[in-house]
C-alpha cells in the first residue's frame, strides 16, 4: 500500500553556472501520498516531514484536476480547504495539514483535485552567491460520490502500421483508476511476454494509450490474435482478454 513518499532532489557534484553555485532542494517526506474524502469523511490529514538540516517554508495551492487529450489541466477551486496555507518546518520537524471539503460530494461522480506544496525561497544570506533549487510536490485528492464509485474499463489492442502494438484504456465509470503496471501474455501461457511499468491515472471519461514497439526480444501478435492482459491497479488486480485489431 502506498502510504509514504520521500522526495529528494540531490546533485552528486557541485555545479557552477556563471560563477554561481546551485544548492540542493529540500528533502521532504509526505504521508499519505493521496487523500480520499467522502460524505462520511469530509476531513483528513497529511504529514509533511523535513528530513533536511535547514528549516523549510512551504506554500499550498489547491486546484481542480482534469485531463484533456491526455494532458493535465489544473483550474483554481475553493471547494477544498487546506490548512495551514503557509508554514515553516524546522530541520527534523514535521507539519500536520488538515484537508477538508467545503460542500457536499457530487451525487454521481468522483471529484478530483491536486494539492501542490511549493517550497519558498529562504531568506538571502550575505555570503551566498548562487541559485537554490526549490521543491514542488503534488498529491491527488479524490472525493467519492454519494453513490457507489468504480471505474468501468474498456481495453483495446491495435497493431499499428509500423508493427507496434498500441494498448488503449477507456474509463467509462464514475471514478478514476491508476494503472501501476500491466503485462501481456498469450492465451494458454502463464508467462508474460512483455511487462509495462505505468503508474498512470485514467480519470473519468478519459483514455490513455501505451505504444509497445516491436523488439527482437518479443514478437507483436498479428491482427485477430487474442492476448491476455493482467494489470495491477489501485482498485485491485484486473485480468482481461483483448483481441488485436488491425
Amino acid at each position: 500500500m502506498l502510504t509514504q513518499v520521500i522526495i529528494n532532489v540531490t546533485f552528486s557534484l557541485c555545479v557552477y553556472l556563471a560563477g554561481a553555485n546551485i544548492v540542493n532542494a529540500a528533502t521532504l517526506g509526505v504521508s499519505p501520498v493521496r487523500v480520499t474524502l467522502s460524505d462520511k469523511q469530509k476531513m483528513d490529514t497529511i504529514t509533511v516531514r523535513n528530513d533536511g538540516t535547514e528549516p523549510v517554508s512551504m506554500q499550498l495551492e489547491v486546484l481542480n484536476w482534469s485531463k484533456e487529450d491526455g494532458n493535465d489541466v489544473f483550474t483554481p477551486t475553493r471547494e477544498l480547504i487546506v490548512n495551514p496555507p503557509i508554514f515553516t518546518i524546522a530541520a527534523g520537524g514535521s507539519q500536520l495539514l488538515r484537508v477538508g471539503l467545503r460542500g457536499a460530494p457530487d451525487a454521481k461522480h468522483e471529484l478530483i483535485y491536486r494539492i501542490f506544496l511549493q517550497e519558498l525561497p529562504p531568506p538571502p544570506r550575505p555570503e551566498f552567491n548562487g541559485t537554490k533549487m526549490l521543491m514542488r510536490v503534488s498529491l491527488p485528492v479524490f472525493v467519492l460520490p454519494k453513490i457507489a464509485a468504480k471505474p468501468v474499463l474498456r481495453w483495446q489492442a491495435v497493431r499499428t502500421s509500423d508493427g507496434s502494438l498500441k494498448i488503449s484504456l477507456n474509463n467509462d465509470g464514475n471514478a478514476h483508476i491508476q494503472i501501476i503496471n500491466f503485462s501481456l501474455s498469450k492465451p494458454g501461457s502463464s508467462q508474460p511476454w512483455i511487462t509495462q511499468q505505468a503508474s498512470d491515472y485514467v480519470l473519468i471519461g478519459q483514455s490513455l494509450d501505451w505504444v509497445l514497439p516491436a523488439s527482437a526480444d518479443y514478437s507483436i501478435p498479428q491482427s485477430g490474435a487474442s492476448i491476455k492482459l493482467f494489470a495491477e491497479t489501485d482498485a485491485g488486480d484486473i485480468e482481461a482478454e483483448v483481441l488485436v485489431s488491425p
